[in-house]
């Protein structure tokens, strides 16, 4: 007997129904997904998908900043955390670029 404002099914019926499609069960095209979201089998087909023209390289370090600024400078309540940040990767940049300058300065014993 049907009681409530929902419709009654029998177990057959129930089990016929297939259950509601998410979001998530949706696949989603290698071209729209985050790096972090690519499985190592995909990595060669989505690196094909990318915009490798000067603009679109342009335009995906402006998305880059303007992710960080949105993420880490512009919060309500800020620190120096994100500006730290920009500090040590410029460090760490300097360094890098330095390296072979600073590698052949160094004092030898024997030579």
């Amino acid at each position: 007997m049907h009681r409530g404002p929902f419709p009654s099914f029998s177990a057959a019926q129930t089990a016929r129904r297939t259950p509601p499609v998410k979001m998530a069960d949706r696949p989603v095209p290698i071209a729209e997904k985050r790096l972090m979201d690519v499985k190592l089998g995909e990595l060669g087909s989505w690196l094909s998908s990318r915009d490798f023209t000067p603009n679109g390289i342009l335009s995906a370090i402006r998305r880059g900043n303007q992710r960080y600024y949105t993420k880490y400078i512009d919060v309500k309540k800020g620190s120096l955390g994100g500006v730290a940040m920009v500090l040590v990767g410029y460090m760490v940049l300097s360094y890098v670029w330095e390296y072979d300058h600073i590698k052949h300065d160094r004092w030898r014993k024997y030579h």
